[in-house]
């Protein structure tokens, strides 16, 4: 790659600068010439992060829209599946108003894996290359994005523990501004664990820092009460005021310090959905209120089990919650369905695939949506609606032709015939003398290759006429653009892939009364290597939209290495009458599939 090449980055990535701030990093003069580092770990100052992360541009795929409240015809809110980093740079430059991250810690590979996914696994092995240097360079990345992200009056909240809080502050500090950042939070909390060689740690950070010096806070929103020992400390006469004053200061409540008693969750408690590190709703709440307005973007981009998302969409915010993990994002779809008492104008929500794609969805789309998805996913872009029909896009200034959808068809001799003609006919054949062009399909007959043969044969007599590639649409060479991106640091080589549906099976057994089991265990993943993580059951389905049980969200049997996803499920019907039961199943690799029993009580 050309000096020239390494300058050269996409326009977004341009507009954001580390802040200039080398009065806080200056040596003294005292000390003599001392090298001191100002750049985050990992930049790059001609390519910043995509030097070791290269961009990678590859399209969504919609898999749901979820009904929420009925047609309110706002933009839907936004629920992603895929690696944060590649999905944040094809977000605007100033588009969100408050971010909140909870990212993995950095205390251990077991510790942070929680649902199971292959994509967790491989993302936290690439967290963990490299020890803490290879984990804030991981994590660098991805702030330098948010930053990007967030708009002048916006705020970020970084959730961490005593592990990495240090580093990634200094970090922090380099890619913020160390003039923007406002607090170190303490979230205080107690659990019955007790240490015996050092003071227990009862606290993690949330690092608070500001994209500019105008930011959004209302501090009334999240006011508390004063306790009675605050108070009544000098007699009554607190601050030098009347009684009546003090009362209105009382009731009025004052601002939260900088340190939070927020009881973590119990084991009973009711927004429990399964998960060991999941947050209190109690500490989203006052992060989003006293952030954001009403109708403000709020992003978190490890999603988890979906806490900010439940509370911000409770408050009436918009929000863009991404995961690597296929199960989070089920898991987070279904807690979204069950919130209550939500306004009648709460957008829908979209559940969006990016890097790993569902191949029977995309055999069941319209053909110009299919081919938009083929040519974004092999970097080429549509040809304009005047265009010649047998010519579906450009790659530069090579012309591709798309199949069809069904993942059985395959492109004919007729198909190779047409697109050879349209190629010799454009402008760029008869300037260029362009011969070359690239076809596109699930599959080709044998009759599309001797096609293909043929034309090549005629190009060695010296005829004029093209040369057509044949790629087949998720095979190695449709891939290897992708892969061919991967440094040292990112391995790209399990992006753009497609992964099938498991087939669901479920057996009952009846118990007496109203009472049945259900088993999923003899359900089959389709995907090579894949194992159940994750079932999922809708007792009274109506045939149109599932809403998971709330009891049978994301369980788990077994300890340590042998916690495996629980198969069967034991319920009581309410009353008698005839029930739809539905079964959803996530794989290991992102396959999800649903079976619907008929069940009479």
């Amino acid at each position: 790659m050309s000096e020239q090449d390494e300058r050269e980055i996409p326009q977004e990535e341009e507009q954001e600068k580390l802040p200039e701030q080398e009065k806080f990093y200056r040596a003294p003069a005292r000390f003599g010439n001392v090298p001191v580092e100002t750049e985050p770990k990992g930049w790059d100052r001609y390519r910043q992060f995509q030097k070791i992360y290269p961009r990678l541009d590859l399209p969504m795929q919609i898999v749901e829209r979820i009904d929420m409240n009925g047609d309110s015809g706002a933009e839907p809110n936004r629920l992603i599946w895929g690696d944060n980093l590649h999905v944040m740079r094809q977000m605007p430059s100033n588009s969100i108003d408050l971010i909140y991250i909870d990212p993995p810690f950095f205390s251990g590979r077991v510790y942070n894996v929680i649902w199971g996914d292959e994509n967790e696994l491989r993302s936290f092995n690439d967290i963990w290359e490299g020890g803490l240097d290879g984990y804030l360079i991981w994590l660098n990345a991805r702030l330098y994005e948010m930053k990007r992200l967030l708009k002048e009056t916006g705020s970020i909240y970084v959730h961490c523990d005593w592990h990495a809080s240090h580093y990634i502050k200094v970090e922090m500090d380099k890619i913020f501004g160390y003039e923007n950042f406002r607090n170190d939070i303490a979230w205080c909390y107690k659990s019955t664990s007790q240490a015996k060689c050092w003071y227990p740690r009862k606290h993690d950070h949330l690092f608070f820092y500001t994209k500019g010096k105008n930011w959004f806070f209302n501090p009334d929103a999240v006011r508390i009460p004063f306790s009675n020992e605050s108070l009544g400390a000098h007699g009554g006469n607190w601050r030098s005021g009347s009684k009546e004053e003090l009362k209105k200061i009382h009731q009025k409540g004052k601002i939260p310090e900088d340190w939070w008693d927020i009881p973590m969750l119990n084991s009973v408690a009711k927004e429990r959905i399964g998960y060991p590190t999941q947050k209190p709703e109690t500490l989203f709440e006052r992060i989003i209120k006293a952030s954001s307005k009403v109708g403000d973007v709020v992003a978190d981009f490890f999603g988890g089990g979906g806490g900010a998302a439940a509370v911000a969409q409770r408050l009436g915010r918009r929000f863009i919650i991404c995961d690597q993990s296929r199960v989070a994002v089920a898991v987070t779809a279904e807690r979204l369905k069950q919130e209550k008492n939500l306004d009648d104008d709460t957008p829908d929500i979209q559940i969006e695939h990016w890097g790993v794609y569902e191949a029977e969805r995309l055999t069941h789309a319209p053909p110009d949506q299919f081919r938009e998805f083929a040519l974004s996913a092999y970097g080429a872009k549509a040809s304009k609606e005047d265009g010649n029909p047998n010519i579906h896009g450009w790659r530069g200034q090579l012309p591709v032709w798309v199949g069809a959808p069904e993942m059985g068809a395959q492109a004919t001799a007729e198909d190779v015939s047409n697109f050879a003609g349209a190629v010799v006919k454009t402008i760029e054949y008869r300037d260029a003398h362009l011969r070359d062009g690239v076809m596109l399909a699930w599959g080709f007959s044998n009759g599309a290759r001797q096609a293909a043969a043929q034309l090549l044969e005629r190009e060695a007599l010296g005829l004029s006429f093209v040369k057509i590639q044949q790629v087949q649409i998720g095979g190695g060479e449709f891939r290897r653009s992708v892969v061919s991106k991967s440094t040292d640091r990112a391995d790209y080589s399990e992006f753009l892939t497609f992964i099938h549906p498991p087939v669901v099976s479920v057996g009952l057994k009846a118990l007496g009364g109203r009472n049945f089991t259900f088993d999923a265990g003899d359900t089959a993943v389709m995907n090579n290597g894949a194992e159940i993580v994750n079932v999922q059951w809708d007792f009274n389905y109506d045939g149109r939209r599932f809403t998971a049980d709330p009891n049978h969200l994301f369980k788990r049997e077994g300890t340590g290495k042998n916690r495996r996803a629980v198969l069967t499920a034991t319920h009581r019907f309410a009353a008698p009458g005839a029930y739809k039961v539905a079964c959803r199943v996530q794989d290991s690799l992102g396959g999800e599939g649903m079976a619907v029993l008929a069940v009479e009580a």
